[in-house]
């Protein structure tokens, strides 16, 4: 066998070798380097944030759906309900059951009675939301409709019911201006900090107490943890943390005396205040035309939205507090407290009425046009005789008349926790000065003097002045609510009566002006004999403001006087007239005549009030009519 021949090496070059040894050195170095890199990006995902990505893993893994929270309940003082909470079924679409809808979209239309193309143009709408969640199709359907769609639930896949607490209102349209109603969150609230917890889709209170106690009301939503896959599909529930609900709002408004006053003017255009005079609470609250609050649940359409805009009896206005009028005779009140208090006239001082008084160059009537002869202040405010106002109130000035009046909490804002509340005005001097750049002239005091000219207030504002003057001279802030409790009885906030001080004006000034509203009401000649109850000493003062130049209207019989151009009808008054309880403000808008329409309703509203105070119920009996050659303000 012949031997293998051995491998013949050669000589290895020193240079390449080095080169080599470089190369191993250099490969070395990446190995170990993203070795290294591997090692240390490992330790950044699975040590230095592993948590952080633990939870975000568990967050695709579990989905949490939020449950709304039942708001809290509206009570009135008495602790009745007023608003609570009931159920609402929303008929909803899940695209991760049915990705298809045009299967099932044609049944679905006929059973909500809703156009094929309206639920289809909400079903593109959700296209840009994730697949798992659903769209809303229509809120907030009915008993029939729900078993319609429960029947027929195997052929309407992806179709189901979603349940939500909302609203019930107990006493319909009761006090609707003032608790206000709920509606869906717009983009410009929810970049408001105070919503910094809300969602789109949430309900939050768009006006009165239900917007200004939102953070109250609202309770703290639920959640339902569920388990899903890698494609988002639900796999199991895994927890459920239930709502708590919100807290109940306890209301100082009457369930019985709102009815009442809301009773008496259903077919009228205006605005009754009540307030206990010792303590600035309100006891009703009433604006007409009512809002239908169960219109905005689920939201308002346009068409009745629309109606409401072009409602020319103004419906979405809140008269108590945004309704702007000439005071017309119940101003008198402010002129003769300051004309007593300010020494200008005694209380024996006369002035004779011929049926007008001429100042300068212009002739100024009174409401009767045959006058009221020589009249004194008692007999003046108790007639409402214009020209000895008129007199009076050249004597006083427009500044002083203005001083008292603001004293009085008119011509500014009463404070109530109630957005969009209006000033008024009160007309002086420099406010002519201010905002006509023009002097203020003599004549326009007399119409000051009697609540016309310039002068703007609000039935709450009337109701406040008529409070603090009977009450002895205290000006009390108006209050709405009177405490606020948890769901677990414990009570979170009350209310304590929040006095602004001492109006101007002596007491003896006081006792005058009271004495002479008592004969508004119970004297022969007073202008608010249809108010008188048995039994029950009522003071007050009528008034008619007037809304155009006579010119509009002269030579026109009041029953053919277009409704635009009727005069408002004021009464305020206070009961019991030894020891006031509570002060009643009604303004009739276009009324006429305060004695003969808005006189009805504060009786109505005094008989309801003695009637619950001393146990009785029953329906107020009817005014006494006013004879036929008997005239009235």
């Amino acid at each position: 066998m012949t031997p293998r021949p051995l491998t013949k090496i050669n000589k290895i070059d020193p240079a390449e070798l080095k080169m080599l040894k470089k190369r191993i050195d250099i490969a070395m170095a990446l190995i170990i380097f993203s070795a290294a890199l591997l090692l240390t990006r490992l330790w950044y995902l699975q040590i230095y944030r592993g948590d952080e990505y633990a939870k975000l893993s568990e967050i695709n893994r579990i989905r949490i759906q939020e449950i709304a929270a039942p708001r809290g309940n509206i009570l009135d003082r008495n602790g009745q309900p007023i608003i609570t909470n009931r159920p609402r079924f929303n008929v909803v679409w899940s695209r991760e059951d049915a990705p298809n809808p045009d299967a099932v979209i044609k049944d679905l239309a006929r059973i909500l009675n809703e156009d094929i193309s309206v639920l289809l143009d909400r079903i593109r709408a959700g296209t840009e939301n994730p697949r798992y969640m659903p769209t809303r199709l229509k809120e907030d359907i009915d008993w029939e409709t729900l078993a319609a769609i429960e029947n027929k639930h195997l052929s309407l896949p992806g179709v189901r019911i979603e349940v939500m607490p909302s609203r019930d209102y107990l006493y319909g349209d009761f006090a609707s201006h003032f608790v206000g109603y709920l509606g869906e969150i717009s983009p410009a609230e929810l970049a408001q900090p105070r919503y910094a917890k809300y969602q789109s889709g949430d309900q939050v209170g768009k006006q009165g107490v239900e917007k200004i106690f939102e953070e109250y009301l609202k309770g703290e939503k639920g959640r339902n943890y569920l388990e899903v896959d890698v494609h988002g599909f639900e796999q199991r529930q895994m927890q459920l943390q239930d709502p708590y609900p919100g807290n109940d709002l306890q209301l100082t408004l009457d369930i019985e005396l709102q009815r009442a006053a809301e009773e008496a003017m259903a077919d009228k255009a205006g605005a009754v205040v009540v307030m206990e005079v010792n303590t600035g609470n309100l006891l009703v609250m009433c604006s007409t035309p009512p809002l239908h609050l169960q219109e905005f649940v689920g939201g308002i359409s346009s068409t009745a939205w629309n109606k409401l805009l072009n409602n020319p009896l103004n419906p979405l206005l809140n008269k108590t507090i945004q309704g702007q009028y000439p005071p017309g005779s119940t101003f008198k009140i402010v002129t003769a407290l300051a004309a007593i208090s300010e020494g200008v006239i005694t209380p024996d001082a006369s002035f004779f009425c011929g049926g007008s008084l001429n100042f300068g160059n212009r002739r100024y009537g009174c409401w009767k046009k045959g006058g009221h002869g020589t009249v004194d202040f008692q007999r003046a405010l108790i007639e409402s005789c214009d020209v000895y106002f008129y007199s009076v109130g050249m004597r006083l000035g427009v500044d002083n008349i203005a001083k008292y009046a603001t004293s009085l909490g008119m011509g500014r804002k009463s404070g109530i926790e109630i957005e969009h509340e209006k000033a008024g005005i009160i007309p002086s001097s420099a406010w002519k000065q201010q905002r006509y750049k023009q002097k203020w002239q003599d004549g326009e005091t007399l119409s000051v003097a009697i609540g016309q000219g310039y002068v703007l207030t609000t039935p709450l504002q009337v109701c406040r002045m008529t409070a603090a003057v009977v009450n002895g001279g205290t000006l009390y802030r108006p209050q709405i609510v009177h405490s606020i409790t948890a769901p677990d009885g414990k009570i979170l906030k009350t209310f304590a009566p929040t006095s602004e001080g001492k109006i101007l004006g002596s007491a003896h000034s006081l006792a005058l002006i009271k004495e002479a509203l008592v004969g508004v009401v119970n004297s022969p000649g007073g202008t608010a004999k249809v108010v008188k109850l048995p039994d029950v000493l009522i003071g007050g003062k009528t008034g008619t403001a007037q809304v155009v130049g006579l010119s509009h209207v002269e030579g026109m019989s009041e029953k053919n006087i277009p409704y635009k151009y009727r005069d408002h009808a004021w009464f305020t008054s206070f009961a019991p007239a030894e020891k006031p309880e509570i002060a009643v403000t009604v303004l009739v808008e276009h009324g006429q005549h305060g004695g003969s329409a808005a006189g009805p309703v504060a009786r109505a509203v005094y008989k309801r009030y003695f009637e619950l105070k001393s146990g009785i119920s029953g329906t107020a009996s009817e005014p006494p009519p006013l004879a036929k050659d008997e005239k009235e303000e």
